[in-house]
């Protein structure tokens, strides 16, 4: 199994912890290893034959530099000279495993995700790959514990007994909170999360099937010899992706292709989408605050906020619901139910030039 993490994303939802060189995969959220170093780690009981890294060039280095000290396994860091989506990059990951392994099955995991149980999500890979060996698009679908509306959902077929996979009947958008209530009655609905396996033979079929003009470009990617030397290959992706469509897999492929199965599990999943997300990594206090790096917190009448500091000594009084969150440069305080607008600071940073906080 060759295992292909897509570490590319901009973590503006975390800012001003996470900027445009260190994102959200290159830090650590919880105080310790990075989410990327973490990713890293949860597969490499699988004895990968490769993991494969897709970046961007303005973090290709930092990503570099945090995978040095895994050398049981063969990493690859490549670097993509614009964001283009997933698509993209995994059709050229997808790319380079096939021009040396065709039927070879690969993994595509997102960099920036929590796992709780990831000895759950080794065991479902292997599941999987079974499917996938039979040339079937697999994806891994969380089993809901609440009625979501951050996360996209799909729609399987159960009908048939086992435990999966099962047949893919659609893909649906972040519904409201009434369309979530019934999906999580009906059972049969389950978070999307973002992680996928087939063969590399298999996505590229049907990248050329649904997005040709991508598959057109990637085709043309030659080799100078077998063996595993991509450093030859700068130039040619950096033609590519001057003009490439950026689309997801999930719109560009997944909710096209027939050959979707869907494979549910339940792992203490995720996707640490903004610091509303930290009570589902780090165990609340009994004030129902998260405090992470913090000399110490000290609260007056104080309760359910999100603390991070630069080892700084926090104090509160008479606040709950805010997220507080101190850097060497920056600050920022904002309500809870706010945190997916946060990018919208970063947003508003570029539009006024000060870049030196990006």
């Amino acid at each position: 199994m060759y295992i292909v993490i897509l570490a590319g994303g901009s973590g503006t939802r975390f800012w001003p912890l996470s900027r445009a060189a260190r994102p959200k995969q290159l830090i650590s959220i919880t105080g310790d290893r990075s989410m990327l170093q973490r990713t890293v780690e949860r597969v490499l009981p699988l004895k990968p034959k490769r993991i494969l890294v897709i970046t961007s060039c303005i973090q290709a280095e930092e990503t570099g530099r945090q995978l040095l000290r895994y050398r049981k396994v063969p990493i690859d860091v490549i670097a993509e000279p614009a964001a283009r989506n997933t698509a993209a990059a995994i059709g050229l990951a997808a790319s380079i495993i096939a021009a040396h392994d065709p039927s070879g099955i690969m993994a595509v995991l997102p960099a920036d995700h929590f796992i709780k149980d990831e000895e759950a999500l080794r065991d479902t890979l292997i599941h999987a790959g079974h499917a996938a060996q039979n040339g079937y698009l697999v994806t891994l679908g969380i089993m809901p514990s609440r009625p979501e509306t951050g996360y996209g959902y799909i729609e399987a077929d159960m009908e048939l007994r086992g435990e999966g996979p099962f047949p893919v009947k659609r893909f649906v958008e972040k519904p409201p909170i009434e369309e979530a209530m019934r999906y999580l009655q009906e059972g049969n609905f389950f978070w999307n999360s973002g992680m996928f396996i087939w063969r590399a033979d298999t996505i590229l079929n049907e990248i050329k099937a649904f997005l040709p003009a991508l598959h057109t470009r990637l085709s043309g990617i030659s080799f100078t010899g077998d063996v595993w030397e991509l450093s030859d290959l700068e130039e040619q992706i950096a033609v590519i992706y001057q003009d490439i469509e950026s689309v997801s897999i999930d719109v560009g492929v997944m909710e096209k292709s027939s050959r979707v199965q869907v494979v549910p599990v339940e792992m203490g999943w995720s996707d640490v989408g903004s610091w509303s997300a930290l009570p589902e990594v780090v165990e609340p206090d009994a004030n129902g605050t998260v405090c992470i790096n913090a000399t110490a917190h000290l609260a007056i009448d104080s309760s359910d906020c999100l603390i991070y500091s630069d080892n700084r000594i926090v104090a509160t009084v008479g606040v709950s619901n805010l997220v507080i969150v101190s850097t060497p440069d920056a600050i920022l305080v904002c309500d809870r139910e706010r945190c997916q607008d946060v990018k919208k600071v970063v947003e508003q940073l570029g539009l006024t030039g000060q870049t030196a906080f990006l």
